[in-house]
């Protein structure tokens, strides 16, 4: 059997499943459900439709990152401050601000030239470009279409009354959708926890307690929780969004990705002063 027939063969077998016609959302979710747990599509196809059915009815307050949890520049920021916000962050865009005014974003790249020709005036000014606004309560789909129309990355989000209350940018749409999108931060499949010198960890959601326990030679109780994720999100009290940092025993953990089902990436921060042993 071809390529093409299998396809044939799994489609008819999808429509077969799906004869019974649902209802709603919920329903439709539970029959694609069963039909993974039938074999009938595998786990990564049935994350993906989920995510298409989901993002439909999904608005920029669902996904955007904070206010409080935005890595900005001040326009009159000298140019060894921002290349250090920078390189601390990672990011390649970034809000500038003028007292608490978005006034327009910073492309990383575009302060390459300020490091490779010498006496070169640097104004942050000449390279800050416009700012997309977006109000919360705009559709994801929407957002999209115009960030493909637009050849934009990133906007600006602002609350009723036009006051900023966070960023949105396209990645975080397309991983609604798609799921994790691989970055600096991710970790080899076969390993839950990666070190990023002394104390500093990016640690797999899904590490089961007691591998944490043994790496980070700590006594994380697994009574009630078999991972990391679970703990984390219990003492935030709800699925916390990306950027967001809670403080466990001494341990500090920072949400990197996250979506509407839960937990993914988290950045963990090992504050007991007797304890810098690295993962190996």
């Amino acid at each position: 059997m071809n390529k093409e027939d299998d396809t044939r063969s799994w489609f008819m077998r999808l429509r077969q499943f799906l004869q019974v016609e649902p209802q709603n959302k919920e329903q439709l979710i539970n029959l694609l459900r069963n039909a993974q747990i039938r074999a009938l599509i595998d786990s990564e196809t049935l994350a993906m439709i989920e995510g298409v059915i989901l993002f439909a009815q999904m608005k920029v307050r669902d996904i955007m990152l904070p206010k409080k949890q935005m890595t900005c520049v001040s326009k009159d920021a000298e140019l060894s401050e921002i290349i250090k916000i920078v390189t601390q962050s990672g990011h390649s865009r970034f809000p500038v601000t003028d007292k608490n005014d978005v006034i327009g974003v910073l492309h990383a790249k575009d302060l390459l030239r300020f490091q490779t020709e010498e006496n070169n005036e640097f104004d942050l000014q000449d390279i800050v470009r416009q700012a997309t606004f977006v109000p919360e309560s705009k559709r994801l789909d929407i957002l999209l279409s115009e960030f493909r129309s637009n050849r934009n990355h990133m906007a600006i989000v602002v609350d009723e009354y036009g006051e900023v209350s966070g960023f949105v940018t396209l990645e975080d749409i397309i991983e609604q959708i798609i799921g994790d999108i691989e970055d600096e931060f991710d970790i080899d499949e076969e390993a839950y926890i990666k070190a990023h010198g002394d104390a500093h960890y990016i640690i797999k959601a899904h590490t089961p307690i007691d591998e944490f326990n043994e790496q980070l030679q700590t006594n994380f109780s697994d009574d009630s929780y078999d991972t990391i994720g679970g703990i984390v999100m219990t003492n935030f009290g709800y699925l916390p969004r990306r950027g967001e940092t809670i403080m466990i025993h001494q341990f500090e953990f920072k949400i990197i990705n996250a979506d509407a089902r839960g937990i993914k990436l988290l950045e963990c921060f090992d504050l007991r002063p007797h304890n810098r042993n690295n993962v190996e």
